[in-house]
């Protein structure tokens, strides 16, 4: 009973954050609407007994995607006006792509119930180790059966990090007041850090 209510719960929350995502009128707004959808999904997984799905949900999709989103749309100069009057002028479209995309969710949906697709089989060699729990299972299967594309992944990612520093890494000349001196700094005297002007009334500043 517990269960199914809070099944309910989250996926109603899940369902009217994701509305509210697309009825916002402040782009902050939506990405917050969307944290908030995320973390209702996570807890959908962990109903489901899938705890490294919710996991990931919380670390990389919140933690990182999110907020990645946040940062960008509150740095950003948006216009409001111009950004309504494109939403606007690609409504149509918009609606177009919509009606396509229903059409081929109900005719999978018929396909499926009509009995046409023939779905494989498990062979067993990807199921949970017994006594363990879901993330364990996962573990073991990554660092066993796919161990070389996993490493593969990651030197491929650590590649990409790379050369996105080399790209945007800019050298900048000796001296320029962009660079910090720490050795100078040390060796700043306090006594000649300021200078205590007393100006006349009248004469100005002098530069």
């Amino acid at each position: 009973m517990i269960q199914t209510l809070a099944f309910y719960l989250f996926a109603a929350l899940v369902i009217a954050s994701a509305v509210m995502v697309i009825m916002a009128r402040n782009p902050v707004h939506s990405v917050l609407w969307l944290i908030l959808a995320f973390f209702n999904a996570a807890g959908l997984m962990v109903l489901v007994g899938a705890e490294f799905i919710a996991a990931l949900m919380v670390i990389v999709y919140v933690g990182a995607v999110a907020v990645l989103f946040l940062f960008v749309v509150m740095m950003l100069d948006i216009d409001f006006a111009e950004l309504r009057a494109g939403f606007i002028k690609n409504f149509p479209l918009g609606i177009a792509i919509a009606l396509v995309l229903l059409a081929e969710l109900v005719l999978g949906i018929g396909a499926y119930q009509a009995g046409t697709l023939e779905l494989g089989v498990p062979s067993g060699a990807a199921a949970p180790l017994l006594g363990d729990s879901n993330t364990a299972s996962i573990g073991a299967i990554l660092y066993r059966d796919y161990i070389f594309l996993f490493e593969g992944a990651g030197i491929i990612l650590l590649v990409a990090m790379i050369g996105a520093i080399v790209l945007t890494h800019r050298k900048r000349p000796a001296g320029s007041r962009s660079q910090q001196d720490i050795g100078k700094q040390n060796r700043r005297n306090p006594k000649e850090a300021t200078v205590m002007k007393q100006p006349q009334v009248g004469e100005g500043v002098e530069l």
